[in-house]
């Protein structure tokens, strides 16, 4: 039995989903978007974002167990684009999900797929001192731009931009410092920096941009209250909180 859900799950991944193939794929990008110091290796649940509207709960289970069985999945409807959370029975499933999967097209909208977790383990940087760093090459990734300004001290996040539409970089982002003067001396010494195959710009963040940064996934949205809990046993439910007015 376990042999045959094996070759069914390799004859999938082979012949993926109709709804993945409706527009041009893209080269997966792995976001690294995760608190710094968050250990993976043991984790099993993914988060996927910028779900297109018209995907329904059946179709993300139809699509999503093509990397492995699955234990238990969420989808947050919301007008724009929807987000939800996909529990595995083993790490490597998930894994491959991410590996797989991430910067898929479904209905024409690539979706962003990371690791899930939660929203305590990483830190609110809120009231930190954020500087905005321009002309950051395609391939760079938020784990990237973090290992870049963690030789500063004090760094505590790092974000790229990244185009909904596309999937793509919109080639900035902003690194957060606890510290204004250790924020300073990041600008002084990286100002100018070769990152990937390009040199960075750095400058303190605008409130402008501070509007960009404050983007609308859940997992930087304050508004939004939706916790996700897996692993329930069966007479448990799930409670769904509403955005805050």
């Amino acid at each position: 039995m376990m042999q045959h859900q094996r070759l069914k799950q390799q004859a999938m991944m082979q012949n993926p989903h109709p709804a993945l193939l409706s527009a041009p794929q893209i080269e997966p990008i792995l976001s690294g978007n995760l608190p710094p110091g968050f250990d993976s290796s043991t984790c099993c649940s993914v988060y996927v974002g910028n779900i297109q509207p018209q995907v329904t709960e059946p179709l993300l289970l139809e699509v999503f167990s093509n990397a492995g069985s699955i234990e238990g999945f969420k989808l947050i409807r919301k007008e724009k684009s929807s987000y939800g959370f996909v529990d595995y029975f083993d790490h490597r499933s998930a894994d491959l999900a991410i590996v797989t999967l991430n910067g898929r097209h479904l209905f024409g909208q690539p979706i962003k797929i990371n690791w899930a977790y939660a929203r305590s383990q990483r830190e609110d940087t809120s009231g930190h001192f954020n500087v905005f760093v321009g002309d950051l090459s395609p391939e760079v990734t938020d784990a990237m731009l973090y290992a870049c300004f963690s030789v500063c001290h004090n760094c505590s996040d790092a974000r790229v931009m990244w185009d909904q539409k596309t999937g793509r970089s919109r080639g900035f982002g902003f690194v957060s410092f606890r510290s204004q003067q250790d924020a300073q001396n990041a600008i002084n010494d990286l100002n100018g920096k070769w990152l990937g195959s390009r040199q960075i710009r750095c400058n303190w963040a605008t409130k402008e941009d501070d509007q960009e940064n404050n983007d609308d996934a859940p997992e930087n949205n304050l508004q939004y209250t939706t916790v996700y809990v897996g692993n329930l046993s069966p007479e448990n439910v799930v409670l769904r909180c509403s955005k805050s007015p």
